[in-house]
């Protein structure tokens, strides 16, 4: 049986994550898995990678989720101790910003992308910029279990907004309010709910800035939910947003389009690459919520282009099962 060790942060005690899906998922098919780690303190918590590597050194490869942020600088650490001890690994690009890291990092870049067995991206974004820099990669999408969501019908929508992220600044969750703002404009029964955990104190911002502007009256909400809950929720809502300033295949977004939702997004990073702008979803300027509040205005007066767009995007995310994507994992890790 072959050995796969699996480095990321696996600390999600609600959803689950690429870590725990993908793990779960080989194990399943076969493979021996180990996945580090649960460690809650950011030094422990690589120390407890590290131990990990070096305790499996016979390991076939090694798996490691790669991000844009400071845990940039783990993936360098855990790919280095690989090449020490011959290890075959393989970065699974995260993050929307990560070609910004390949500029401001290049020689510790080089030093993981190049030396990898294959770097594999979520998106066909990050598969451009990886190959333009000469560092050879496939694309593998993010997977979730198309069963799981089904879709509301609609006929018709109401100014009903749904955002689902965790609130941190690069994902401009203020914007989401003053969405909002602009909407109650034409429509004054508008409301939004916003959904997810506090990162980095964002939460408190937007619940200020919603007084400011008096709406906090038509918006909930509801701090971090497991995946059934907010499937749940989603039934009493007609549209979903996403606001970032950088991204690049959010699986809120997938699962919003699996649920039927018309989703309009702020057209930064690899969104591009998921939502076809028209046909799948619709594209707007970066922190530009006067644009999207006049799209979902746009929906809403004219039902049948949100029909088609929902319609449409279900159909694309079904290629995204996790079924599908095992069989992509099988041909890379089974070789």
């Amino acid at each position: 049986m072959k050995k796969i060790v699996y480095i990321g942060n696996n600390l999600s005690e609600g959803n689950p994550t690429t870590i725990q899906q993908l793990s779960i998922a080989l194990a399943g098919a076969g493979f021996h898995m180990l996945v580090f780690s649960n460690k809650k303190n950011r030094i422990i918590r690589l120390l407890d990678m590290c131990w990990g590597v070096l305790k499996n050194y016979k390991a076939s490869y090694i798996l490691i989720d790669t991000y844009s942020t400071n845990n940039f600088y783990y993936a360098f650490i855990i790919s280095q101790l690989a090449r020490v001890f011959q290890i075959k690994y393989i970065p699974i690009l995260h993050g929307g910003n990560l070609p910004q890291r390949l500029q401001k990092n290049p020689f510790l870049a080089a030093c993981i992308f190049k030396n990898s067995v294959i770097n594999v991206s979520p998106s066909h974004y990050l598969l451009e910029v990886f190959s333009k820099a000469g560092f050879p990669t496939m694309v593998i999408p993010n997977a979730i279990a198309i069963d799981a969501y089904a879709v509301t019908e609609r006929t018709t929508f109401a100014p009903k907004v749904l955002w689902v992220r965790a609130f941190d600044k690069i994902y401009n969750p203020t914007m989401a309010v003053a969405v909002l703002v602009e909407l109650k404009k034409s429509f004054p029964n508008a409301t939004l709910c916003m959904v997810g955990p506090d990162k980095d104190g964002s939460l408190q911002e937007v619940m200020e800035f919603a007084k400011f502007k008096n709406v906090a009256a038509a918006i909930e909400f509801t701090g971090g939910l497991s995946k059934e809950d907010w499937i749940q929720k989603s039934k009493n809502y007609d549209i979903f947003i996403n606001t970032s300033n950088f991204d690049n295949m959010p699986v809120s977004v997938i699962e919003a389009m699996a649920l039927g939702l018309p989703v309009i997004s702020t057209n930064v990073g690899g969104i591009s690459y998921l939502i076809a702008d028209g046909n799948t979803g619709k594209l707007v300027a970066k922190n530009n919520a006067v644009e999207m509040a006049e799209v979902i205005r746009s929906i809403l007066e004219n039902p049948l282009e949100g029909l088609n767009i929902a319609k449409n995007a279900r159909k694309q995310v079904e290629l995204f099962d996790e079924r599908e994507v095992l069989k992509m994992w099988l041909k890379v890790v089974q070789k």
